[in-house]
């Protein structure tokens, strides 16, 4: 998969969305809403992520993550957390910390990323 931001993005909620409370499955509709975005717009976007092989489609049209989406999106997410939860320690606002850090979580490179993880699991002892 490209390093696309959007695509991420998608892969993401859905993971996101799967751990909500009393979620068992993700339909198109669930992450159109969460995003605010048309469902047409999302359907073109879970097509090119099948394609990808990130995703794949269960017998209820439920959203599926393959092993690959899975990973792809459980890196995201916890780049996600731990460049937000720097900004919190640096004093930034929750909202934008976390903003921010949805921008942010897809451009670091993987070296800088680990340094980051480091220093913020050097604090936390």
């Amino acid at each position: 998969m490209e390093s696309n931001e959007s695509s991420e993005d998608y892969l993401e909620r859905i993971l996101m969305l799967e751990g909500e409370k009393g979620r068992d499955l993700v339909h198109s509709v669930d992450l159109a809403n969460s995003f605010g975005y048309s469902k047409p717009s999302i359907s073109v976007a879970m097509k090119k992520l099948k394609e990808g092989g990130y995703l794949s489609f269960g017998p209820r049209d439920e959203l599926v993550l393959t092993e690959a989406g899975r990973k792809k999106a459980s890196e995201i997410y916890e780049r996600h957390n731990l460049v937000g939860d720097l900004f919190v320690a640096l004093g930034v606002p929750k909202d934008i910390a976390f903003k921010d850090a949805c921008h942010i979580e897809h451009i670091l490179s993987p070296e800088t990323y680990a340094a980051l993880k480091k220093h913020f699991d050097e604090k936390v002892k």
